[in-house]
């Protein structure tokens, strides 16, 4: 059974108890402005140090033009790694009677790249994204894939400035009223699906783009899903992981009744 998930709890433990302090991976740019409202309003933090969250806004192709080496892929790394043990922490305490495949299961779905796109839209973080001239031409800051990748930065940049309860805050905040949605414990339409073939001892699945519409920074992908001597059934949507599932749900409908349409896509 379910029960609601805490507003917040303390970081965890090391040495006595204290968060940690701010780390300094690189040298932070002398220049330094102060991020918009809205976007401040959002992450809930005022940064002490604005570098942090320039850095975490930077695309690669803007990298070293306001002393940014690398662009936020520093800070996306990190945060790839904060996201996974919030939210891993954040199933532990709101299911405990759940097993840990389910758990498993749940937080796929919450740390899934489609989910990020979801967050960064809703905080619209796409129009603070720094670009170069021509990426912003080609609709950079438009790509929901560069979008998903600086969310993750930015939850970097929280905890690198604020410790990780700050980061965890803003996580809780906008992860958590997702989970009734993305955090269900039936596998998705992919992993059933080769679950499905191999309780058959059927080969895998295999998957192969057949089609792709739109200009650069927003295209509808087409994807073909296929089980030799099974069948095939195809798939569309603006990511070919999203494709990929949504052809995958179509031969489940097809091979087997119980599954049908399935709402996890």
């Amino acid at each position: 059974m379910a029960r609601q998930a805490p507003s917040s709890r303390q970081a965890p433990k090391g040495g006595k108890g204290q968060e940690r302090s701010r780390a300094t991976p690189l040298k932070r740019s002398p220049r330094v402005e102060r991020p918009a409202a809205a976007l401040v309003r959002a992450l809930g933090h005022e940064f002490s140090d604005p570098g942090l969250l320039g850095e975490a806004l930077t695309h690669r192709s803007a990298a070293g033009t306001e002393g940014h080496p690398f662009g936020y892929e520093r800070l996306e790394f990190l945060g790839d790694r904060v996201l996974g043990l919030v939210i891993a922490d954040l199933l532990l305490e709101t299911f405990p009677d759940e097993p840990e495949g389910a758990i498993a299961r749940r937080f796929a779905g919450l740390v899934r790249r489609e989910t990020l796109e979801r967050v960064a839209d809703a905080i619209r973080i796409g129009r603070h994204i720094r670009v170069s001239e021509n990426e912003e031409r080609v609709g950079g800051k438009e790509n929901r894939g560069i979008q998903a990748d600086v969310c993750e930065a930015v939850i970097g940049a929280l905890y690198l400035d604020g410790g990780f309860e700050v980061a965890r805050r803003f996580v809780f905040r906008h992860w958590g009223p997702l989970i009734g949605d993305l955090g269900h414990a039936r596998p998705d339409a992919k992993t059933a699906l080769q679950e499905w073939t191999q309780a058959r001892g059927l080969p895998l699945p295999v998957y192969r783009v057949v089609g792709r519409e739109g200009p650069a920074h927003r295209p509808y992908f087409t994807v073909e899903v296929e089980i030799a001597g099974e069948g095939r059934a195809p798939g569309a949507a603006p990511s070919k992981r999203s494709a990929e599932q949504a052809a995958a749900a179509g031969l489940l409908g097809k091979l087997d009744p119980k599954y049908g349409r399935r709402g996890d896509d």
